[in-house]
């Protein structure tokens, strides 16, 4: 059953049984084991998370970890409908949502320990990349769109599926991840945000002395924070902040009519603002530049790239999350400033649940492949305890009557 949620397909691990067991298995049948063994484990994460809610749960790990991490993101993946036949009947995009639960290692600094930003983000190609990525549209220098377009569409989808943009945390000093969990569902924030926290109450993450919750600036994520984190640091990614200075200063920038030179100047001097934390002097420059080109006419539907809807948005986000873009006192007290890891942790997940030929029967089957992946994907070997306590296991101990 490892196989199925680690492998690409069921058909993967069809054959992987048959050639390292000399087991013969179908993956129909796999497929069928997944989903009871999925749902098994969704009633299990739900448990503890009633448990939770109810102040019965108590933490199933000793030791008090000295900082603890949780990431929030989503992906998409394709459902239909279930009961329809064969085929693909009433195709939906669905999204889900993620997080990544971590311990990790690393010590506090007297100063920030690297008060200029990272090389990664003056390299104009890759974040061009990460703009398309994130944003599903960029605007590019001459060079960077001649290196981006290099990629064919198979390297652009296993980026996707990897994570392969920044997985590393860009500063000198940063934590390094211990042990992580992760918890994966097809529902909505409002339960989302409490099977976050039973899980970090399993982990006994909020008796950690440091703590710190960092996403991309979606408002639900932040509402998960406050109600259930609240004693965890809000921390806005930068990433995804860096993508906006991008935006505003190529897209907003040529309207204005700087030149390529110019446009990467600017670029560069926000970029140092944004990681130093002047995020206020980045809002009130760009509020000048609103000054020029005027804001989005009311009720009127602009384009995607259009110079005033990219400048009212980056103006909203950075106006919404600003209370967490702090940098340099996130780094002197050695936390991480970007959900890189969440992000690749998404990659991961997509990995085996994404794809062009890959349709989830909604909601139950989409729900329980990522289950089983999320076990996974988790290091503390709960597919293994979860095979070993489940009703029906012939080696599972039971008591002597």
């Amino acid at each position: 059953m490892e196989l199925s949620g680690q492998l690409r397909s069921f058909k993967q691990a069809e054959i992987a049984l048959k050639v390292l067991a000399g087991l013969v298995v179908s993956s129909r049948h796999l497929n069928r084991l997944a989903c009871e063994v999925g749902a098994e484990l969704a009633q299990a994460r739900d448990a503890k998370t009633l448990k939770r809610r109810r102040r019965e749960l108590a933490p199933q790990v000793a030791n008090v970890p000295s900082l603890a991490v949780v990431e929030v993101d989503g992906g998409r993946l394709l459902t239909r409908a279930p009961g329809q036949g064969p085929g693909v009947h009433q195709l939906q995009p669905k999204e889900d949502k993620i997080a990544c639960l971590m311990t990790m290692q690393g010590a506090s600094h007297d100063q920030d320990p690297q008060p200029l930003p990272p090389a990664a983000f003056l390299d104009l190609p890759r974040v061009a990349r990460l703009t398309q990525r994130l944003h599903g549209h960029g605007v590019a220098t001459t060079q960077a769109e001649a290196q981006s377009d290099d990629k064919s569409e198979a390297e652009a989808e296993v980026e996707d599926q990897t994570g392969a943009e920044g997985q590393v945390e860009p500063w000198r000093g940063a934590p390094k991840r211990l042990v992580r969990t992760c918890v994966a569902t097809m529902r909505d924030s409002k339960a989302f945000g409490p099977m976050v926290a039973g899980e970090a109450q399993a982990r006994n993450l909020y008796a950690a002395a440091r703590r710190a919750f960092l996403g991309d600036g979606q408002q639900y994520n932040w509402t998960i924070q406050r109600t259930y984190f609240p004693d965890f640091k809000g921390i806005n990614d930068f990433v995804h902040v860096v993508t906006y200075f991008y935006l505003v200063g190529w897209v907003v920038g040529g309207a204005l009519g700087l030149d390529e030179a110019g446009r990467e100047k600017q670029y560069v001097s926000w970029l140092e603002k944004g990681w130093q934390g002047r995020v206020e002097e980045v809002i009130e420059e760009m509020a000048g530049w609103q000054q020029r080109l005027g804001r989005p006419p009311p009720g009127e539907e602009l384009a995607e790239t259009d110079p005033k809807k990219v400048l009212q948005e980056a103006l909203t986000y950075l106006r919404n999350n600003k209370g967490r873009m702090d940098y340099p006192r996130y780094r002197q007290e050695g936390l991480p400033v970007t959900s890189s890891l969440v992000e690749s942790l998404v990659g991961e997940f997509n990995a085996r649940v994404k794809g062009k030929d890959k349709y989830w029967d909604r909601p139950e089957g989409a729900e329980a492949i990522l289950q089983l992946r999320a076990a996974v994907l988790s290091q503390d070997d709960r597919l293994a305890k979860h095979f070993a306590t489940r009703p029906g296991n012939p080696y599972r101990r039971r008591p002597r009557v």
